[in-house]
């Protein structure tokens, strides 16, 4: 059962360790439902651990969200943080989708003003366009680390691949953000997950 209200994405790594999705699971993540009824494993674990991923993608909705809301963004910027909400919000759909099937109960969003007033999120402090790019900057680098850091703990294939491509629309939105601050790219090979 999803315990925390909000948790880091650190925790989805450590939990991680813990908690392997089962081949259903995996399955059903990737929309292969006839497949999944063939597979056994322990279902409460796996909506978890999906839990966790899903409490973390309604984080990123809400921080683009309240950015968008700002009035900070420019004409330009606006559309560019919409469109990368509308990716949490498919991996949301994704997520909760499967541990529905799992039996499970999607972990809920929080109210509004619950991640206005989220200590980690640190709305307060933001300002500028630049602050606001500043905290979807650094939100998807955790995304980008907590995906990459969950591959290798599971078994199965299917699930690392699910795992990698979200991790690929993170690294994405980590990369459009820190060229928009301005901010150089990494200059040695092998920059994330460590």
């Amino acid at each position: 059962m999803f315990k925390s209200r909000f948790v880091s994405r650190r925790a989805l790594i450590a939990d991680a360790g813990k908690l392997t999705l089962s081949a259903g699971a995996i399955a059903l993540l990737a929309g292969r439902d006839a497949m999944a009824t063939s597979h056994t494993g322990d279902a409460g674990k796996d909506a978890g651990i999906l839990n966790v991923a899903l409490g973390l993608e309604h984080e990123a909705i809400a921080a683009y969200q309240i950015g968008a809301e700002s009035g900070l963004l420019t004409k330009d910027v606006l559309p560019v943080a919409v469109l990368f909400q509308s990716h949490h919000k498919a991996h949301r759909d994704a997520l909760a989708a499967t541990v529905k099937k799992l039996g499970g109960t999607p972990v809920e969003e929080l109210a509004k003003d619950e991640y206005v007033k989220s200590k980690k999120l640190n709305v307060a402090a933001v300002k500028s366009q630049a602050d606001v790019l500043a905290l979807a900057q650094r939100l998807e680098l955790g995304a980008v680390n907590a995906y990459l850091g969950v591959i290798p703990v599971f078994g199965d294939h299917e699930l690392a691949k699910v795992a990698g491509r979200l991790a690929v629309d993170e690294t994405m939105h980590y990369t459009a953000l820190t060229q928009a601050l301005g901010g150089k790219l990494p200059e040695s090979a092998l920059s994330f997950g460590g």
